[in-house]
């Protein structure tokens, strides 16, 4: 089952320029402005990991404004995929 009273996870492997580049704030602030809540962080094999909560239209809305919002040009690679919510997280944060 993808979904839990209406919400959906969305957990997406980013590799490219993506560190050091200011790539999670903007992810931070692009989640400002839609229904999500999750986390994005660096891992140590220069990837980022975007693990995002919410109605699964706003999360490909998301995924989307990502995209649009310059750092498509960074990214090389997009793995993404659909799970179950388990609705652990609080707001939209940088993890360490």
């Amino acid at each position: 089952m993808a979904r839990i009273m209406g919400r959906s996870r969305l957990h997406v492997y980013y590799s490219g320029r993506v560190q050091g580049v200011g790539f999670r704030h903007t992810v931070r602030q692009t989640a400002l402005g839609f229904e999500v809540t999750g986390t994005v962080k660096n891992l140590p094999d220069g990837r980022v990991e975007l693990v995002a909560e919410g109605d699964r239209d706003e999360l490909a809305a998301f995924q989307d404004a990502i995209r649009k919002s310059g750092l498509g040009a960074l990214i090389r690679q997009e793995q993404s995929g659909w799970e179950t919510a388990t609705g652990e997280h609080r707001g939209f944060v940088i993890a360490h």
